[in-house]
């Protein structure tokens, strides 16, 4: 179905936007609420490849009812699942890796420098320096020059948005130049699952190494909020304390040990987004808007236009993550034939206009 004009507004739907972040929040993607309101196209004609969520996710059974009538319990297998499925028992289960970005910098004293990509996941740096952190903007081409000037670094690997990806050996050297002055290597790894070989979890415990691993990507369940932390002994424990007792309810433990345990949809899934990847890359290509970057899950684009296609886009019903600095966009994938199709028409209407006199 292609939208091509509004609707007038009900009442109800002029009130304020569910979607709108608190002060000191940011913004991200998946606010479809908000653009079906101000596009005047109901919610359930969009379209939504805001996200990088993969949406066709483990499919969950349902639900025990002991698993909502008693308080979470170590254990229930989840963290052995976790252990065979990532390589590592060094593990602390968290509510999603977010509630681990915003605690790890208070564990630290602050007035550090934190190097991190620009552009990257915007949550980390908002993190640090709400911790007292100076964060230092860096590029792919300019960590190593500038890891002597650093108390630690942070990556998002491979990267969000751009889909840049370390080496693992790479990323082995700074953690140990790092470790050496007592500083961390903290890798965010959200968007590792469809590439596990370049995971530095299997790593997991050394001094200074912190990679954080999340089941809302690959996994399309980023309403548990079920992620985990891989580190020493010694800062799991800290970071134990700091977030308290029953971080990770119990159905969202039961469903995450269910796909965790699960090798057969893995391996099936993992093939199947990298042939999703190539053809959202190749789709947006033929269309004349080429990636600069992406993973199985997203592709990204930069361009001057970004705005101006985000917006036609959504008076199509096709909702993008619109990014201001650098301008660019990110498209994650179609859930079905029917939305690859809704896209193909939509950036070949775009393509069209782009055409005209």
């Amino acid at each position: 179905m292609i939208h091509t004009g509004k609707r007038a507004l009900s009442p109800d739907e002029d009130a304020a936007d569910p979607g709108t972040p608190l002060p000191g929040m940011l913004p991200h993607g998946g606010r479809l609420r908000r653009a079906a309101r101000e596009e005047g196209i109901p919610l359930e004609d969009w379209l939504d490849l805001s996200t990088g969520i993969h949406p066709q996710g483990w499919p969950v059974p349902p639900v025990p009812p002991e698993a909502w009538m008693r308080l979470p319990e170590e254990e229930d297998g989840l963290e052995a699942a976790a252990a065979g499925y990532y390589g590592s028992e060094a593990l602390l289960p968290v509510a999603g890796s977010q509630a681990a970005i915003q605690a790890l910098p208070a564990l630290l004293p602050a007035g550090g420098r934190v190097g991190m990509l620009h552009p990257s996941y915007a949550e980390h740096a908002h993190a640090w320096r709400r911790a007292g952190h100076q964060v230092v903007s860096l590029t792919p081409e300019t960590v190593e020059d500038r890891l002597e000037t650093l108390d630690h670094l942070l990556l998002v690997n491979p990267n969000n948005p751009s889909g840049h990806r370390f080496d693992p050996r790479r990323l082995q050297d700074w953690q140990a130049r790092l470790a050496l002055r007592g500083g961390w290597l903290v890798v965010d790894e959200a968007f590792m699952d469809a590439t596990p070989e370049h995971s530095l979890v299997p790593r997991c415990p050394q001094p200074g190494l912190v990679v954080l691993r999340s089941l809302g990507k690959f996994f399309g369940l980023a309403g548990a909020r079920v992620g985990f932390v891989f580190a020493e002994p010694r800062l799991r424990a800290e970071l134990a304390a700091h977030l308290g007792p029953w971080t990770v309810t119990g159905p969202s433990r039961w469903a995450a040990r269910g796909a965790l345990s699960d090798r057969v949809w893995q391996e099936r899934t993992r093939e199947e987004l990298a042939r999703a990847g190539a053809r959202l890359r190749d789709a947006l290509t033929r269309h004349g808007l080429p990636p600069d970057g992406g993973t199985p899950l997203f592709q990204w684009m930069r361009t001057p236009r970004a705005g101006r296609i985000h917006g036609a886009l959504r008076r199509y019903g096709i909702l993008t993550r619109l990014f201001d600095d650098p301008p660019s966009l990110r498209f994650g994938l179609p859930g079905d034939e029917l939305g690859w199709a809704r896209l193909e028409a939509a950036l070949e209407a775009l393509a069209d206009e782009g055409r005209g006199p």
